[in-house]
């Protein structure tokens, strides 16, 4: 019997969940998402000091004083990896823009236009590259612009709501990512449960996600993210992409057994669920409703934008050096 690994393969596509891409060719996934936590342990690793040092001559020479080299050599830096994996995966690659922007509209706009130039730089086609912006109110307008106005793919992350799944789908985001281990993770400090994977609200909120989108023909694609487990990604199995981690893969790979398909347009439209639209104060009221999605999504991008300014340390580090 093929492992669980193959099995999913047929029914979703598999994006690995790594910045390093060293580790990427023994899975052979379509796609790849890295985040500034994910970047900052690969560049802690001496393989991948000489992307660190060419993210800083290039900054040295398109930059000119030191704040604005730090930024540029932290953009080029991300943009480095990307294009690295992008050899291994024949797919598309996720890139985080800058987490400290996530309440900044024209910023993170700006910085997404940026980091998309400097793919085309490298020789990358902006069709390969899925910029991630944090599902805030702010970030969520900023896919607005990128997606329709500039033909620029977002990959909307950080998503722990409903509120923001509905705002993503009206603002035409390419695909969303909405964390399941983090849901569950906040769940169980508060409940003291142990979740069974078909209880687990995290699982449970990508299905109602996924039904939701498939329901109502938004085009958005929805990437179940940051898995604590495989029974979570079993039961997830169908959707249209899951992102996951290197060490949840080899589990996959070597796990045996039957793997049924959990998610699907014909289960998805057997339970109908109304059509609701948000504006802004609709969007910002539900989400505050939500104590696990308006607290989980904050936590997160706390700890990004402190991953993104030790990122950033080191490369100034470089640079003054």
């Amino acid at each position: 019997m093929a492992s669980f690994l193959e099995q999913l393969r047929q029914i979703t596509t598999l994006v690995a969940d790594t910045g390093d891409f060293e580790a990427l060719a023994q899975f052979n996934p379509t796609d790849a998402t890295t985040n500034p936590s994910l970047i900052l342990d690969a560049a802690e690793k001496p393989q991948y000091a000489y992307l660190l040092d060419q993210a800083v001559a290039y900054a040295k020479v398109h930059a000119d004083d030191h704040k604005a080299q730090s930024q540029l050599a932290f953009d080029k830096l991300l943009v480095s990896f990307g294009c690295e994996i992008l050899k291994l995966v024949p797919g598309r690659v996720s890139v985080e823009v800058d987490a400290r922007l996530s309440f900044n509209t024209e910023a993170t706009i700006k910085r997404s236009l940026k980091l998309i130039q400097m793919f085309e730089e490298a020789g990358v086609h902006r069709d390969r590259v899925l910029i991630k912006i944090a599902s805030t109110w702010e970030g969520i307008q900023a896919a607005r612009v990128l997606e329709n106005e500039h033909q620029v793919h977002c990959n909307m992350t950080i998503l722990m709501g409903f509120p923001q799944a509905v705002a993503c789908a009206e603002a035409n985001a390419t695909i969303i990512s909405p964390y399941v281990g983090r849901i569950m993770d906040w769940h169980k400090a508060k409940t003291g449960r142990t979740y069974a994977a078909t209880e687990d609200p995290g699982v449970l909120s990508v299905h109602r996600i996924y039904n939701y989108y498939k329901q109502h023909g938004y085009s958005t694609a929805v990437m179940g993210a940051s898995f604590r487990n495989v029974g979570e990604i079993a039961q997830l199995a169908g959707c249209d992409y899951l992102t996951i981690g290197t060490a949840l893969l080899t589990q996959l790979k070597t796990t045996q057994g039957e793997l049924s398909q959990v998610l699907s347009l014909e289960k998805a439209l057997a339970k109908p669920e109304p059509k609701v639209s948000l504006d802004e104060s609709s969007f910002r009221w539900e989400l505050n409703q939500d104590a696990m999605a308006t607290e989980k999504l904050s936590e997160a991008i706390r700890k990004f934008a402190a991953d993104s300014d030790c990122l950033e340390s080191i490369l100034a580090r470089k640079l003054e050096a």
